[in-house]
């Protein structure tokens, strides 16, 4: 169902602090001209914390509307209450979505059984589901166990895998047949090599082309076109964690002219040395 390219897409905020639209269409043409297979909107890229339920809900309309099947749509609508994820995902489902983005509820860190039920409710309203597991933002990892388990629901197609484990996406790939999907950039050709089948991006918001050729390279067996661009632009994939995400991967836009650097607290600018590192990066891989 989700294999390739996928850019975990930022949310744009104008100087008033609002979303700005405009950028925000601008960046999804920019992706799809990039040839990337999908985007992700409202996710952690997305800064999804901050953004009020009709901002979320428009954000992930106007992704549909410009990308208007052009390329895929899986809407970030995730929450560690199952109401609140049952919500915006019957939202995203009314707008068109092709897919829902699923965090493993933070905070409240539910067991085994809480994390099946919460999984299942979501699944259950048909729109194709992927799961996140991250456990570094969530204090909770999703069990190996519990994933086979889920994956044997018919609507859960895929996870995301953002805890840093190549021996864990093995693990997964060997016990059922959900698509594995990177949640960390220098990790995705490691992550493909043992089985995985693409990547939800960060770095695609900068170098759209570069990632989508290189997962699509990996994906047709093109190993040493796949290591190269991996090679090339694995600096570029570890800077734009040299703060939390998304503060760089914004500060990286707003270097390249794409959006204006602002945040929503309790995010706020790098600082000057590490901004002066990851301009250097952008510099050498002629990204300005």
């Amino acid at each position: 169902m989700f294999e390739g390219a996928y850019t975990a897409i930022i949310t744009p905020f104008g100087r008033d602090g609002g979303v700005d639209y405009g950028k925000l269409r601008d960046l999804i043409e920019r992706q799809v001209a990039g040839g990337v297979d999908g985007i992700v909107p409202v996710g952690t890229t997305g800064e999804s914390p901050t953004l009020d339920f009709p901002e979320h809900e428009k954000v992930i309309e106007t992704c549909i509307e410009v990308c208007a099947g052009r390329i895929k749509v899986i809407a970030g609508t995730g929450a560690n209450s199952t109401a609140e994820a049952l919500e915006l995902t019957r939202h995203a489902i009314g707008a068109g979505a092709d897919g829902t983005l699923q965090v493993t509820p933070y905070y409240n860190k539910p067991n085994t059984q809480g994390l099946v039920r919460h999984f299942s409710a979501v699944a259950d309203l048909g729109l194709p589901t992927v799961l996140y597991n991250i456990p570094g933002r969530t204090g909770r990892e999703i069990p190996v166990d519990t994933v086979v388990e889920l994956a044997r629901h018919p609507k859960i197609v895929a996870i995301k895998e953002a805890g840093g484990s190549v021996d864990r996406v093995s693990q997964i790939a060997g016990r059922c047949g959900l698509a594995l999907l990177s949640g960390d950039d220098s990790l995705t050709l490691p992550m493909m090599v043992v089985g995985g089948h693409g990547v939800i991006s960060v770095a695609s918001n900068v170098a759209p082309k570069a990632v989508a050729d290189m997962v699509h390279a990996a994906l047709r067996g093109d190993w040493e076109t796949a290591r190269r661009l991996h090679r090339q632009y694995y600096r570029l994939f570890t800077d734009l964690f040299l703060d939390t995400n998304p503060i760089p991967v914004k500060a990286a836009l707003a270097m390249m002219g794409q959006c204006e650097e602002t945040y929503r607290l309790p995010l706020c600018e790098m600082s000057d040395k590490v901004k002066a590192t990851l301009r250097d990066t952008l510099k050498q891989l002629k990204l300005l």
